[in-house]
């Protein structure tokens, strides 16, 4: 049975490099590639990367740009990121993303105590960049 109560579908990020975006995502902040392949071969517009089961990111690249028309000035969105986008992961699961982020020297910044969110206040938070500049939080409930 299909549930079709109100939920985040997509995200789509601009990146410059759509491959690399999505070799950051799954190697650095754990997320799974889906769609790369198809992409190199010319057979989509786009990767993406999954954050669950009901939620996926889209790399977009800028020289996709032109061809947004589904709106009057889509386009001009190209290269302006989003404030930021939060992950919510379990305690583990953030631990280990900071861990990799530290390894992989992407700079991350301090830790955020009882921020607020979604599911009320997060017990710990901290925000990074990708390498195309959009930023990301993660944070953890539990």
């Amino acid at each position: 049975m299909t549930d079709n109560t109100t939920r985040l579908d997509h995200v789509v990020l601009w990146v410059r490099d759509p491959v690399a975006s999505a070799d950051f995502y799954e190697k650095t902040v754990g997320l799974r590639p889906l769609r790369v392949l198809e992409f190199t071969e010319g057979k989509v517009s786009f990767p993406s990367v999954r954050l669950n089961d009901e939620t996926i990111l889209d790399l977009m690249p800028h020289s996709t740009a032109p061809r947004m028309k589904m709106l009057p000035g889509a386009a001009d969105s190209a290269g302006h990121p989003v404030n930021h986008v939060c992950i919510a992961l379990p305690g583990d699961d953030f631990d280990t993303l900071h861990s990799r982020l530290e390894e992989r020297a992407v700079p991350v910044s301090e830790f955020s105590y009882d921020s607020f969110g979604a599911r009320g206040n997060a017990r710990r938070s901290f925000y990074f960049r990708d390498p195309d500049g959009n930023v990301l939080e993660a944070r953890h409930y539990d």
